[in-house]
């Protein structure tokens, strides 16, 4: 008894197979009907099956009313060309559908449209083709919706970001353009309204004359602009810092500019300075003055009683109190009024040797004779005084005392680096951070000026100054300077 028709239920929706081809990105309709995997090369071996069976058995039937073998066998072949053909042809139409399908829908992933996806009603390796083309369109989909979503952050971070933004690309004439511009660069450059388009030149000419110096220098850079363009009242002035950064897009070269106010920050930055400068020099004076004026009270109730036998030693200390006064606002005036470094060759080797006389430290290797730099020798060699001064002061702290000062000179390919080691406790995160800021200082008499000062020199020389701890105990203050 053959197979049994499907018979429909009242009350039950006809599962219908759906052709294959493009659907809604959503899916096709799901059936309740649970589908036998069958393989498609199976499937097309059953439909080729009936083809097989009459290949074998019409010659045997030809031959009854045909006398001549070849007009038997040309009129079976033609036959069964005709049928096998027929039969591919509509065995293979779903495939072909398919594949127009795919191609029509990775043309639309190609273009940014992702919602379309594929149906294959079968359940073989064609349909698990399309499972995981349906996947890839899943995954890309959100993957844009993600990317769109993340555009608009960026967006709306860089128009409201306070920095102006100009982002500036040459045409196919070689004229420099403005190709975006953010809200801040709008108002500061062109009163609000949009740049984008308009020419780098033309832009320029109705900005501050300090900007388009700056601009034109290249680079990043402080300027300050008074508020009637001419020099004034500090009051009315506007710090500004430009930083300009070249990069390629879409092959073509790009410079991005970034204009940050900076006024109200140093202002801020300024008044902090002052506060902690203020109650640095109110302590010292403080510290000198109380003991002078209590002594200068006792020498005179002294000289009352005509005890004059104690009076040297009160004048000694005045003197030495005021003498200390004396070198504490000589060293604030030497780190406000440090002078540009007269460069001239200095050979290390007898440079660090005349180094050696005035403070004692050791080297593992003596330096090269021939070795040489372009610097200010009052300058560097008080830089260098002050840094081995703090390096036995910490070794003299240190548990138990030591004496293991070093100097180490190395030859880099841009770089020379001297560095400065020494065996004391080191210094914690916090006073690494700030151990070069002026003012700031951790000793009980320290004025905070030493590696400052130390720092500004070396900057002077167009050089860096770092510090870190050192792995086995102690510090290393590493200066960089530019070779030749």
């Amino acid at each position: 008894m053959g197979p049994q028709p499907w018979r429909h239920r009242p009350g039950c929706r006809r599962a219908r197979p759906e052709p294959s081809g493009a659907v809604p990105a959503h899916g096709p309709p799901r059936y309740s009907t649970r589908m036998k995997r069958r393989s498609f090369t199976f499937r097309l071996f059953l439909r080729l099956l009936p083809v097989l069976a009459l290949a074998a058995a019409l010659p045997w039937l030809l031959a009854y009313w045909m006398d001549h073998g070849w007009v038997v066998t040309t009129v079976s072949a033609l036959i069964l060309l005709s049928l096998m053909w027929w039969t591919l042809r509509r065995a293979t139409a779903p495939v072909r559908s398919l594949m127009r399908a795919l191609a029509g829908t990775t043309s639309s992933y190609r273009d940014g449209e992702y919602n379309f996806g594929v149906h294959w009603p079968g359940n073989d390796e064609l349909g698990d083709l399309v499972q995981a083309h349906r996947e890839l369109g899943d995954v890309l989909r959100a993957q844009r919706q993600g990317l769109v979503q993340r555009e608009l952050l960026l967006d709306t971070m860089v128009q409201n970001t306070p920095v102006a933004m100009l982002l500036i690309a040459s045409g196919g004439d070689g004229v420099a353009r403005v190709v975006f511009s953010n809200l801040a660069a709008r108002k500061l450059l062109h009163g609000g309204w949009k740049l984008e388009g308009q020419r780098l030149e033309d832009v320029l000419e109705q900005v501050p004359v300090e900007l388009r110096d700056a601009i034109a220098r290249g680079g990043d850079s402080l300027f300050a602009v008074h508020a009637d363009g001419e020099d004034g009242d500090e009051d009315d002035e506007q710090v500004y810092h430009l930083s300009r950064r070249a990069f390629q897009l879409n092959g073509r070269p790009h410079d991005l500019l970034l204009v940050r106010l900076l006024t109200a920050e140093l202002r801020r930055q300024e008044v902090q300075t002052w506060k902690k400068v203020i109650r640095v020099i109110s302590h010292e004076l403080n510290n000198s003055l109380a003991p002078i004026a209590s002594l200068a009270h006792s020498g005179g109730v002294l000289v009352q009683r005509e005890r004059f036998d104690r009076l040297p030693e009160i004048f000694t200390t005045i003197e030495d109190r005021a003498r200390h006064l004396e070198g504490f606002i000589r060293g604030y005036a030497r780190f406000a009024k440090l002078p540009q470094p007269q460069l001239q060759t200095v050979h290390w080797a007898p440079f660090l040797s005349s180094l050696r006389q005035q403070i004692p430290f050791g080297m593992e290797r003596e330096p090269d004779e021939e070795l040489s730099s372009r610097i200010d020798i009052a300058q560097f060699g008080q830089a260098l005084l002050n840094l081995l001064k703090n390096a036995h002061e910490a070794c003299a702290e240190a548990e138990p005392p030591n004496d293991d000062v070093q100097v180490q000179l190395t030859r880099l390919p841009q770089w020379l680096r001297l560095d400065v080691l020494d065996r004391g406790k080191g210094m914690n995160e916090q006073v690494l951070q700030n151990a070069l800021m002026p003012f700031y200082s951790t000793k009980r008499n320290g004025t905070g000026l030493g590696l400052a000062l130390t720092r500004e020199i070396v900057e002077a020389h167009g050089g860096r100054v770092s510090l870190q701890n050192r792995g086995d105990g102690g510090l290393c203050v590493s200066i960089l300077l530019p070779v030749g």
